[in-house]
């Protein structure tokens, strides 16, 4: 099955096959990533299109001295092939050792640890320039795909490289898609390009100042060595636009680019998951709810930048939302800018981003949007501790965006409480507010409060004495497992619901000074700058003892959870220990 892969040990051995063998080698390539995918599952359609320049790329220049540097890293899977971890892809223990993105600390072939978008011209600039100043000779290619051209950060790589006024070569990977279809009006001209076979007067690459070359098929090894080789020590900067079929090789991710752009486990025989997916989900209830409020109110629009579908907008939605529905691309601070004039001009907005790529954000949420104190509403899907790679970490949206002015951010503890969150949220135009989606689909037969407007009331679930719980949002059911443990020593706690995750209620705090000697906050997120710390900062000067659990200032890597939780303490009986240590309670 891998007759030639397995001989490929580093970028060398491939300059030593010929064309048959390298072609082959392709569908070896081909057949490790869907084996990796479908056990683990990964970036599917991106990876598949990329194969044949990949080999050229290693084929034609001499990796790691020559630096390639991947975008998003959503295309490197060839790449980690051609670069000695074969095994990642082939075995079950290789699986675990291997990311699925670029990792410097995995091989000497790859730059940088990247995952979020539009970041590689960038990135080769700046080796470029470390290059000239140090008077060296080599070649920096940042490879990117046609989908992440819709982000800032790839617009302002490309304005910086196109002047660097030496070897920068940009490989725009060209496949007509993003995640989903592309959106805006640059793809309009990569279109013309692709008609014209790169001939059009009309170039935006030229038009900035790059040289520029076409391949019509860059699925084909033989034209990609042949177009590499002709850029290769070049000393100017120089664009090289492929077009590539998403997918290719494997006839569903072809025939269905959106839905393979990554995907669970599966089977590859049909492509049948292999994870159970059926069920209540956020996605189909949030969708539903601004189904039926555009019913009624014409202003109401959802946005999202390029990831629809981490929140369950497949195709079939978008078109039933129509002018209710905006993608802006990959381009999530335009989105929140944009968020915040539609609320300006007394439109009702909806920004649904994903926590790690609410991070891109940090200025326009401060300045464009809380600065104005626009009425937009922003959820936030995914946010919590979770053993994802360290690209796609959802623990920083709390002490990222708690400490702005003016923002709002809710944390509902029950799928009632999120819904009245969120209805709440759209009617009202006081303040932006985002709202932290919940991780479970936990239900109450309690009825929830509807009016928000009281901002930073915290709501005491159950009464108690001498400890005082106060958890957050999906935290909540760990709240209220940890006041369980707690009555095995009868001590019944009191439980609060702290809803606002952006403020502290003075008088609640106050008042459990009366009656309680020890207060906790639980925090799905990082300590250092979230919540907790308020609530410590607020009994600094009493008599009062808090214990903050949460997780730590670090980047972790597909670590599992449950160590995790053990970890930083996150269970209830660690939890219990430490109170009943502290409260001097055998």
């Amino acid at each position: 099955m891998y007759d030639i892969l397995q001989n490929i040990n580093k970028p060398a051995d491939v300059k030593e096959l010929n064309n048959k063998q390298l072609n082959t080698l392709a569908t070896e390539i081909r057949n490790a990533i869907l084996n990796r995918d479908s056990m683990i599952g990964g970036h599917v359609g991106p990876n598949l299109g990329i194969v044949e320049a990949a080999i050229a790329l290693h084929y034609v220049f001499n990796s790691p001295t020559d630096k390639i540097v991947w975008d998003v890293s959503h295309q490197c899977y060839p790449h980690k092939l051609l670069t000695g971890r074969k095994e990642g892809f082939i075995t079950d223990e290789g699986m675990k050792k291997i990311s699925g993105y670029t990792n410097q600390d995995e091989s000497e072939h790859d730059f940088f640890k990247v995952g979020h978008t539009s970041t590689s011209v960038s990135l080769a600039c700046g080796l470029a320039k470390a290059r000239d100043l140090k008077g060296e000779k080599h070649n920096v290619i940042a490879v990117i795909g046609d989908g992440s051209l819709s982000g800032g950060e790839a617009l302002e790589g490309f304005n910086n490289a196109a002047v660097l006024g030496s070897n920068i070569i940009i490989i725009v990977n060209d496949n007509e898609m993003s995640i989903a279809e592309n959106q805006g009006g640059l793809y309009t001209n990569l279109r013309l390009l692709r008609e014209t076979d790169g001939l059009a007067e009309l170039n935006m690459f030229k038009a900035l100042g790059f040289e520029y070359h076409y391949v019509y098929d860059g699925n084909s090894i033989e034209n990609m060595i042949k177009a590499l080789s002709s850029v290769k020590d070049t000393d100017k900067p120089t664009v090289l636009h492929i077009h590539t079929l998403k997918g290719k090789g494997y006839k569903l991710a072809e025939e269905n680019k959106e839905t393979w752009h990554w995907n669970i486990p599966f089977n590859i025989e049909d492509g049948s998951p292999k994870w159970d997916m059926s069920g209540e989900n956020i996605n189909d209830l949030t969708y539903n709810y601004i189904l039926e409020k555009i019913k009624t109110d014409d202003t109401i629009v959802a946005i999202n930048a390029g990831t629809p579908g981490v929140f369950g907008l497949n195709a079939e939605r978008r078109k039933t939302l129509g002018k209710h529905f905006v993608d802006v691309g990959i381009a999530e601070e335009h989105a929140v800018a944009f968020a915040s004039a539609l609320a300006k001009g007394g439109a009702k907005p909806i920004y649904l981003v994903m926590s790690s790529f609410i991070q891109r954000t940090y200025d326009q949420l401060s300045q464009d949007l809380a600065l104005n104190n626009n009425p937009a509403v922003i959820l936030v899907a995914w946010g919590g501790i979770s053993g994802a790679d360290m690209t796609h970490l959802c623990s920083f949206d709390i002490s990222m965006t708690s400490n702005i002015p003016n923002l709002v951010y809710l944390a509902p503890t029950t799928v009632e409480e999120y819904m009245a969150m969120l209805d709440w949220a759209v009617e009202q135009n006081e303040h932006p507010v985002i709202i932290r989606q919940p991780k479970e689909m936990i239900h109450t037969p309690l009825p929830v409060d509807t009016d928000y407007s009281k901002l930073n009331t915290y709501k005491i679930e159950e009464q108690g004495n001498k400890v005082a719980i106060i958890a957050e949002g999906s935290f909540f059911k760990l709240g209220k497992n940890v006041a369980e443990e707690l009555g095995k020593y009868n001590i019944k706690p009191t439980l609060i619901n702290p809803r606002y995750l952006t403020g502290i209620d003075k008088e609640c705090l106050e008042n459990l000074k009366n009656n309680h000697q020890l207060v906790i906050t639980l925090e799905d997120g990082e300590l250092d700058g979230g919540f907790g710390e308020k609530i410590a900062r607020f009994y600094g000067t009493s008599e009062m003892k808090v214990l903050n659990y949460g997780s730590f200032k670090e980047f972790t890597d597909r670590a599992n959870l449950d160590e995790l939780y053990t970890r930083y303490r996150l269970k209830p009986e660690l939890i219990v220990a430490d109170i009943t240590t502290i409260l001097k309670i055998k």
